[in-house]
């Protein structure tokens, strides 16, 4: 017995900070609508895929207030929970969430088939800076305008078992591994990665490689499903990468975005393929030695406690 589910990248084009909110759900409903055509049955959004990528400016953390979400669904997304339902489509949507005593999170939301929340997941890896920073061609100033989870859940549902990361969590080993041990099947992962990379622009040319090198890498490594979708083109003046993509538990692209704009990719998955890698040579119970990796855990812990001093990020 197998069991297969359709899946989609539905990739973005920009969304100008002029752009309404009704306006960028008239889109993603018409994304739904295109991915359930193509017998699709859980369709991944990008991170953020309701606003601009506000973290461009630094402005006051009230006036920033307008592009972040205090409920979901609210009057503005309810068109795309209904359509959603009337279509029996899941989906992730990426947005940012200010909630109710005034904690600020970029999120992805995880809905069912039905219409009901799966899970909410928390982005981690909090790239970038706080302060204004003039020798920018823009800013990246995710950290004044978000703070981290702590953690990575994974979800019964779909028939398997999903987890969610988003944009700079697909960088880090520990994203993927963390869910591996939770026996994850299906990670949905949004992003949106300006080309232009300040700190370091020799890396620059290499975004796009390192942005499927990771994905395929935690796929491989954890015996599991990758589906990473973009928010790609010129959006307020700044290049962002796209080609989106559908990545197998071997670390193979199946399906991928080739243009900046509103795209859909879809694929049909067998998560039972994933034992093929967690029952061999991924047997976490039989061949891994977390004995060996004491030093990992060790080396957070003391720095937490002030023993150690870790180099500062220089903003990403």
């Amino acid at each position: 017995m197998t069991r297969h589910l359709t899946v989609a990248a539905a990739q973005m084009g920009p969304i100008q900070r002029a752009d309404t909110r009704p306006e960028v759900v008239e889109r993603l409903i018409y994304l739904l609508r295109d991915a359930a055509a193509q017998n699709a049955e859980l369709v991944a959004f990008p991170e953020l895929a309701l606003t601009t990528f506000f973290p461009r400016w630094v402005i006051p953390i009230e006036e920033a207030d307008q592009f972040y979400e205090t409920e979901m669904p609210n009057k503005d997304t309810q068109p795309l929970w209904d359509e959603a339902t009337r279509l029996g489509v899941g989906f992730a949507l990426g947005y940012a969430l200010k909630t109710q005593d005034g904690h600020r999170y970029n999120v992805y939301h995880l809905v069912d088939k039905t219409g009901n929340t799966v899970g909410v997941f928390r982005k981690v890896h909090i790239p970038g800076h706080k302060e204004f920073e003039p020798w920018r061609k823009f800013q990246h100033a995710e950290r004044l305008y978000f703070e981290p989870g702590n953690e990575f859940p994974v979800w019964s549902a779909f028939g398997g078992t999903v987890g969610m990361a988003i944009c700079n969590d697909r960088r880090w080993s520990e994203t993927y591994r963390v869910m591996g041990l939770q026996g994850v099947e299906l990670v949905l992962i949004g992003y949106n990665t300006p080309l232009n990379y300040a700190p370091d622009p020799t890396q620059t040319p290499l975004q796009s490689f390192h942005n499927h090198l990771v994905m395929q890498a935690g796929a491989y490594q954890n015996g599991t499903y990758v589906i990473g979708v973009a928010k790609g083109g010129i959006e307020e003046g700044v290049e962002s990468l796209a080609q989106s993509a559908i990545i197998a538990p071997s670390g193979q692209i199946v399906r991928q975005a080739v243009t900046t704009e509103d795209e859909v990719v879809v694929a049909r998955i067998d998560l039972d393929q994933t034992k093929f890698y967690k029952g061999t040579l991924f047997d976490f119970e039989r061949y891994r030695m977390p004995e060996a990796y004491e030093s990992i855990a060790a080396a957070g812990i003391e720095a937490e406690m002030g023993l150690i001093d870790l180099p500062e990020e220089p903003g990403t």
